[in-house]
């Protein structure tokens, strides 16, 4: 019996531990504008969540020529999922439009 509540106790604790780090994660990348080190104007950033983090529209706050960034937030030695692989891919291959939609 014992043995039984050590390794429930042991997956619920790992289980804890996942969902902290999600969590705090999330409300890393949700700051991250306004961190020193983000390279980027916050009032250029717009936070998106998923399939990216953030799309930037950097110098359109300046009134200089925009940049357009998709800006993935990762810590530690957290890398990219496959979905985010696929959009880095499709824009460092160019595969970008705009597109206006009339109803």
């Amino acid at each position: 019996m014992y043995i039984l509540l050590s390794l429930w106790h042991s997956r619920e604790l790992r289980s804890l531990r996942q969902s902290y780090n999600v969590r705090r994660g999330q409300f890393v990348e949700q700051l991250a504008p306004y961190l020193q080190s983000f390279p980027y104007d916050p009032k250029d950033v717009r936070f998106i969540g998923a399939p990216v983090d953030f799309i930037v529209f950097d110098g359109l706050s300046a009134g200089r020529n925009v940049d357009i960034v998709f800006v993935e937030v990762k810590s530690g030695k957290a890398g990219l999922n496959a979905n985010e692989r696929r959009i880095r891919d499709a824009v460092e291959n160019k595969r970008v439009r705009y597109e206006v939609f009339r109803q």
